[in-house]
């Protein structure tokens, strides 16, 4: 009966916290670590960061003038003609130029879309941290609980064989080891249950580290980056401020009232310069000819339509802008309740459950002793302590989700 005890008792002596400031092996992962490799290697940021870098060349490109038009032409009378020799040989430059403040606006337009494009980027950027840190802190908590239920296992095994020899020298009845083999099965379900998690968890992480999705990470274990102590109106502002999302319907609003401004100057016309020299045979004279040309917006409904889907865009992204502040603040306080509620479950796990399971236990294992207490109301006990301490690392791991989320919800890392 001793024996059982002191085995059970060895339950106690187990560290509380698997996210212990301990280092890992030279090959585990910080969580800066995983961050960088992902957004270094990640193939979705890289396809996102190549477009908005491509886009950034268009602005020059719509900023440019169109090519010169140089053009050669021989005359010659069409009987007595010695081509390719001709009588009247012309050479002729001519350049097209848009109305003024055109190109300006083009311009302007084609930054304003890559600017778009570059919030777009940033956004998936906190996508993918948010990921990361998700699949992180996840990962310890499994980790974590994989652990726990280990040493269970151990501690049952031994209970078992505890068990076995009680009854052998009849000291208790046969249901005592069937119960202990029975809560040994369960234990080893709930073991192949967590090991698929945490495969599920590694293959999801190495996809996002841009590895094969088989291959092993060992990561070093780190608490979550304490609590968010801003108060809502500090977040609003820092999401405001930062979240990509507004920054991109900004700029997307902006290129259409410039878009408005351009269409408007398509009812001036386009002009252009050209000149042309003859050459003459016979001894007559060369010849200098300067020309001056331009268009004729004479369809004036095609640009007064240009006009109004100009305006129909602007408000069209004046609701997007809107939309993407009224969302912002919707994910801000959505992220701020969870993490005050990750923290107050983990507070009450820590300060109070834990504490009453190890009470519990310690009741049930002196009225063990003591014939007051059976063997299952025994197992009961420490399979509700073992649980408490589950649940504990569960939420320690929520509470790095729910940061990791705050912090995309702002836009910006927490520190």
């Amino acid at each position: 009966m001793r024996t059982a005890t002191l085995i059970l008792a060895g339950l106690l002596t187990m560290s509380p916290s698997a996210f212990s400031a301990t280092n890992g092996p030279s090959s585990a992962l910080t969580l800066q670590q995983m961050v960088d490799l992902a957004l270094n290697g990640n193939p979705n940021l890289i396809a996102a960061r190549a477009r908005w870098e491509a886009m950034k060349e268009r602005p020059a490109q719509q900023g440019a003038l169109s090519n010169p038009m140089l053009t050669y032409k021989g005359m010659d009378a069409v009987n007595g003609n010695d081509f390719p020799d001709t009588n009247e040989k012309r050479l002729e430059v001519e350049q097209s130029f848009p109305w003024f403040g055109k190109r300006g606006l083009q311009k302007d337009a084609a930054a304003k879309e890559a600017e778009a494009m570059r919030y777009e980027y940033e956004t998936m950027t906190r996508d993918v941290v948010m990921e990361v840190k998700e699949s992180y802190f996840e990962l310890c908590s499994v980790q974590k609980v994989l652990g726990i239920a280990r040493d269970e296992e151990a501690v049952l095994q031994r209970l078992d064989k505890v068990a076995e020899s009680m009854y052998s020298a009849g000291q208790t009845r046969q249901s005592d080891v069937l119960k202990a083999q029975s809560e040994l099965t369960m234990l080893k379900q709930k073991l192949l249950e967590t090991e698929t998690q945490e495969a599920t968890l590694t293959a999801k992480l190495d996809v996002l580290l841009d590895r094969r999705a088989d291959m092993p990470i060992e990561i070093v274990a780190e608490p979550p980056a304490g609590t968010i102590d801003a108060g809502l109106d500090a977040l609003f502002n820092s999401a405001e401020t930062n979240r990509a999302e507004i920054a991109r319907a900004q700029a997307e609003l902006d290129r259409s009232q410039i878009e408005k401004r351009l269409m408007a100057k398509e009812y001036y016309p386009d002009y252009r310069l050209g000149a042309e020299y003859r050459s003459f045979s016979d001894n007559e004279p060369d010849m200098m000819m300067f020309m001056v040309g331009v268009d004729l917006p004479v369809w004036q409904p095609k640009y007064r339509a240009g006009v109004r889907e100009a305006e129909k865009m602007i408000e069209s992204n004046q609701s997007a802008l809107e939309a993407a502040r009224k969302q912002a603040t919707l994910d801000v306080k959505q992220a701020h309740f969870n993490v005050r509620t990750a923290k107050q479950s983990l507070d009450l796990y820590q300060n109070t459950l834990i504490p009453q399971a190890k009470s519990r236990f310690e009741a049930s294992e002196a009225g063990y002793k003591t014939g007051a207490v059976d063997f299952l109301d025994l197992l009961e006990s420490e399979r509700f302590l073992l649980n408490a301490r589950t649940m504990e690392a569960m939420a320690e791991g929520n509470l790095g989700m729910q940061i990791a989320r705050m912090e995309r919800a702002v836009g910006t890392d927490l520190k």
